[in-house]
Formats: structure tokens, sequence, C-alpha cells
């Protein structure tokens, strides 16, 4: 208990300095020990990295959870747990998968407000508010400080616009949500009028952002928490793509940018075991 109460702790004190924590997102063990290697301070969970993993469209629940695990296990860092819908409509039932994200070893867990149901992909406002109340309950039960992220995801469906997107994280962040996070902000504008329309720490996803925009900039405009989601694990199969495309056409160039076996002997090393 002691190890997760420390890193539960750090992570929440890592929202409550002034600049920005930078939430990388590691796909596996691998991954997350290089990341780690590089200085990041805390780490989260991507559930479309575990995705495109296991070559599906989407991860399962326990695929999520299982992942959640390896990654905790792999370095001593915070890890927040992408927990997507926490895979239950109910409000009740869907903040059982913060407990359980908990005792795969999470700092952290978002929810968020995406039914899985392309025909109808947003919760009717009073069933997303209700579900992040029962998910901070729960959270507020736990035995460590847990930090809970709230999702507006609306602007990724085209539901509404950035007007409903405040509407909701400020109801989310009176039902007590620690982090407010809406995936789809694109400018620096929309990402200022967020920000400042409400009182906690806001996670902004660079994967959909503008990418000319600086972490200098993500800071002056009040920014607590920035994340990548699945990003560097689509520009992992984008250069696997790539090379296996030019071996198919017989050209073997893209060996010239393997990472050295002495720059992953470094980092993995300290973790092989003995020999049997």
């Amino acid at each position: 208990m002691t190890d997760q109460l420390t890193r539960a702790t750090t992570f929440r004190a890592l929202h409550e300095r002034p600049e920005p924590l930078l939430l990388p997102n590691p796909w596996d063990a691998g991954t997350a020990r290089l990341l780690a290697s590089l200085g990041f301070e805390a780490l989260a969970t991507t559930s479309l990295g575990v995705a495109n993993h296991l070559g599906r469209t989407r991860a399962g629940r326990q695929d999520v959870l299982d992942n959640l695990r390896a990654i905790c296990d792999a370095t001593p860092l915070p890890v927040n747990a992408d927990l997507e819908n926490c895979y239950a409509d109910e409000p009740a039932e869907a903040a059982k998968m913060i407990e359980a994200a908990c005792a795969h070893g999470a700092a952290g867990a978002s929810i968020e407000d995406t039914t899985g149901d392309k025909a109808s992909p947003i919760y009717d406002f009073e069933l997303a508010v209700e579900r992040v109340r029962a998910a901070v309950e729960v959270a507020r039960g736990l035995p460590y400080p847990f930090v809970l992220t709230a999702r507006a995801e609306n602007l990724l469906y085209g539901v509404a616009g950035l007007d409903d997107t405040i509407r909701r994280l400020q109801a989310f962040e009176a039902a007590g949500a620690d982090v407010l996070y809406a995936p789809g902000l694109r400018t620096l504008d929309e990402i200022r009028t967020v920000v400042s329309s409400v009182g906690r720490p806001v996670n902004v996803v660079m994967g959909f952002a503008d990418p000319a925009i600086t972490l200098e900039q993500l800071a002056e405009a009040g920014v607590r928490r920035v994340s990548i989601g699945g990003a560097f694990s689509r520009v992992a199969m984008g250069a696997f793509l790539g090379a296996a495309r030019q071996m198919r056409e017989g050209r073997f160039g893209f060996v010239r940018e393997m990472t050295s076996l002495s720059e992953l002997s470094d980092v993995f090393g300290a973790f092989d075991g003995p020999r049997s």
C-alpha cells in the first residue's frame, strides 16, 4: 500500500504546481520504461494504444486493466488509467471500474461521457453528470488520494459545440472531478476559453490540437496537464508500415532509422532478471 500511496500522493501534487505536467502515453512495459528513462514524471495508459497492440478497433475491459497493471509494474512512476466510458452505462456499474483501476495500480483514472454507440455517441447531460458523481464517490472511498479525471467527448463526435463542452465540464467539476478534459480542442483560443471557464486543472491532449502550439503557450493559457493519447502508438504504427512497405518493394533504407541496441540495452538491462 505504501508504494501506491506514494505514487498517488505524488500524482496529485504534480497537478498542484504552476507548470503543466507532461503526461505521455505508453502502450506496454517497454514504452513505459523508455519514457521513464527520458525523465517524465508520470505516465498515462491509452486504450487506443492497447487496441492497436491487439490488432483491434477497441480494447476490452480486461485488456485495459491487464495493460494498466503491466505499465504500473514497469516503472515506479504514477500512472493514470484511460478507462474509456468505464465499460458500463449505469453510474454505479461504471464506477466499479474506478475501483478496479486502483486495484491494478493506478494513481488516477478517467471516465468519459461517450457511449460507444455510433448512433448516439454522447450520454445525455444528466446521465453523464450522474456517472461522474458515482465515480467521484468511489474514488473518494479509496485508500489513496486518487485523481479522477472527467472527460467531455462531444467535440470528437460533432455533438453540439464548445458551449456544451463547457457546460459539461462545469457540471463535472461541481460533481467533484479533480481534473477536466475535453479532447478535440484545437486552438489556443478554445483552450483558453475552457481553462478560464472552470476552476480545476485542465488536461489538453495534443493528438488533436494544433501541433504548432508550444508547451510554453499551454502554460500561459493555464493548462495544468498535457497528454498525447494514442499519438505515440500511431506514430510507431506509421513508422512500422513505412518500413514494411519499403521491404515489400525490396528496399531496406529504413534500417538507418533503427534505435540502437545499446540504447535499448541501457534502459531495459536494469530490468533484466537472472538468466535461467
